[in-house]
Order: structure tokens, then sequence, then C-alpha cells
């Protein structure tokens, strides 16, 4: 039910429960046997609701069980998000200050003259960063 149906169950009832006194004994005994028939052919596993308060903003549909399944699916997820991005950023550091240790190396020229004339440099280089 959307809270149109519900403000008007809401003032259905009230204007009922106002003029309750007011109706003759042979209706008060229809309306008390209907509700007995209608009671008795209600779905047994069908849960009666109980009426909830609106909160001013709706406040409490940020806590309701539905909302919190929500964020107990979302949280996770962006917290995974958020540590594979950390992951990312921490590897890229290290590749950056391999490259930068590299360069420094060659234009310091610590590097042997072996280096630069072997086929291998790739594998010395590899061997370095071990």
């Amino acid at each position: 039910m959307n809270t149109d149906d519900l403000n008007f169950a809401y003032k259905v009832r009230h204007a009922l429960n106002e003029h309750l006194d007011d109706l003759p004994a042979s209706t008060s005994e229809r309306l008390a046997a209907a509700r007995a028939a209608a009671m008795a052919r209600k779905k047994p596993h069908a849960p009666v609701k109980a009426a909830q308060t609106q909160l001013v903003g709706n406040i409490g549909a940020l806590f309701s069980f539905s909302s919190l399944g929500r964020m107990g699916v979302a949280l996770p997820l962006m917290a995974l998000v958020a540590g594979l991005a950390g992951v990312y950023q921490y590897e890229e550091q290290q590749r950056i200050a391999e490259i930068a240790e590299l360069d420094a190396a060659v234009l310091s020229d610590e590097l042997p003259l072996t280096a630069y004339l072997d086929q291998g440099f790739n594998a010395y280089l590899a061997q370095r960063g071990q």
C-alpha cells in the first residue's frame, strides 16, 4: 500500500470510530458477524502488520530492515573497491620507484658497461630488482 491508500484507510477508520456509538444494535451485530466471517476466511500464514508511524522526512525508512540489507551488500562492495584501488595505487608507486631507481643508476653510471652491450640486459635488470 502506498501512503495515499494508508491515509485513506486511517481516515475511514477514524470516521467509523467516531460514529460507532450512534449505530443501531442490529447494524453492530451484522458488522460483528461480518468481521468474524472475514477472520475465519483469513489465511493463517498472512502476518498482521502493525500500523507504522510516519516520521518527519521518513527517517524510519533509513533504518528499516530492507535498507539495512541493501547497505549490508553495498558497504562491503565499496570497501572492496576501495581496497582494490589502494592495492593498485601501491603497486603503481612501487613500479614508479623501481623505474626511478633504474633511471638514476643509468644516469649516474653505476651500471657496468657490459650491461649496455649484453643482450640479456633485461635479465640483469630483473635480477637487480630482486
